[in-house]
């Protein structure tokens, strides 16, 4: 597959990649790369096929799978000469993430997986109303369709709170398109990704994060991951949704930096 990947790197130090969560790119990490790179090299992208990554032929956007994407990181590590990187995948990157690790192990240094899961049958689902809006591709790329898709990502309070953030990450959102054909197959990619059984692999040191008021990924699906990997600790963010490297931002680059730099 033919693709141009936009990536930019920022500090120095200890690499740390960030990947970004499903139908999102780089933009999805602006709390976190200044703090984090006052303390390591910070490396962020957007996906084949959404944003400034450009794909030559948009037939083979349909072919996305998890190995593509891991590919991808693996390729940029290549270009900026990293033998080993710290790897955080957020969500649907947490899915990417755990690729990775099981695809190129020796790559790896450190893994953090926030606000994910292993997948398969027993992936505990959010809400009915919430995997209706992930499913409907109607008028994804607009502003009505993004704002709504974006309220439940965040808690309530927040949502109340600060309404400017959460404009500020849905105009950011707005201004990168995702093709229709890139959310399909992010779609199909998260909806067969069962990995329950493949994770125990993974003997890399592993943080797990997750809030407990996150309503698309249930925070049991971080426990139950956890549970299953030989070198995983997890940490608890009290009153944090999905989007709480968001919303509780500073507590976020705190902890991730202490792993990283440990």
């Amino acid at each position: 597959m033919s693709s141009k990947l936009y990536y930019k790197t920022q500090g120095s130090g200890p690499p740390l990649i960030l990947i970004p969560g499903f139908a999102s790119g780089a933009w999805i990490w602006n709390w976190q790369t200044g703090p984090l790179a006052e303390k390591m090299r910070v490396i962020t992208f957007d996906p084949r096929g959404i944003g400034r990554s450009e794909v030559e032929d948009q037939n083979e956007l349909t072919h996305l799978t998890l190995g593509c994407f891991a590919s991808d990181v693996l390729g940029i590590m290549d270009r900026l000469e990293i033998e080993k990187a710290n790897v955080l995948g957020a969500s649907f990157g947490g899915f990417v993430a755990q690729q990775f690790a099981l695809s190129f192990p020796d790559r790896l240094n450190k893994l953090i997986l926030a606000c994910t899961g292993f997948g398969g049958s027993h992936h505990v689902a959010p809400a009915p109303e919430i995997l209706l809006a992930f499913a409907s591709t109607d008028g994804m790329n607009t502003s009505e369709r993004i704002r709504k898709f974006m309220a439940p990502a965040f808690s309530d309070e927040f949502n109340a709170l600060h309404p400017e953030t959460v404009e500020e990450v849905c105009r950011l959102r707005e201004a990168s398109i995702v093709p229709e054909t890139v959310y399909l197959a992010q779609m199909k990619a998260a909806t067969t990704f069962d990995f329950e059984y493949l994770v125990g692999g993974i003997k890399h040191e592993t943080l797990v994060l997750t809030g407990d008021r996150d309503r698309v990924v249930p925070m049991q699906n971080s426990f139950n991951l956890a549970a299953k990997m030989p070198r995983a600790q997890i940490k608890l963010i009290e009153g944090g949704s999905h989007m709480f490297f968001v919303e509780r931002a500073g507590e976020f680059n705190e902890i991730v930096s202490e792993f990283v730099n440990c």
